[in-house]
């Protein structure tokens, strides 16, 4: 990256390449390889291996899925989709906003949805 003038110091492109695929809507992840690192590009970072890689359960893939398609997903939308209780959405969901996958939007019972991050 030095030598076609990407870099102008050492560390300075990395924090460039973040912004500009952050823009781009692409996920960046870099990884430790054995004498340097190495940088993954991916379009959609939430495919299934990787969410298995973060303990997700079958239910909450699911309505990962789900909400990659419609754009959100309310708890009662969740508990249709799996087949579930209210206690078992609730719990999932606070499981994927707590690992940053998913953002609570709305006020109240009512106006409550989870988005992706």
């Amino acid at each position: 990256m030095y030598d076609i003038g990407f870099i102008e110091k050492y560390g300075s492109g990395t924090i460039r390449m973040l912004e500009l695929c952050k823009k781009a809507g692409i996920f960046l992840e870099f990884k430790e390889v054995s004498n340097g690192f190495s940088a993954i590009f991916r379009k959609d970072i939430y495919t299934e291996e990787y969410l298995k890689n973060l303990g997700l359960n079958e239910r909450q893939i699911k309505a990962v899925e789900y909400v990659k398609k419609s754009g959100s997903i309310t708890s009662g939308e969740y508990q249709k989709l799996n087949n579930t209780t209210r206690y078992t959405a609730s719990r999932d969901l606070a499981k994927l906003v707590k690992l940053g996958i998913f953002n609570r939007i709305g006020r109240g019972k009512r106006e409550l949805k989870y988005i992706l991050l």
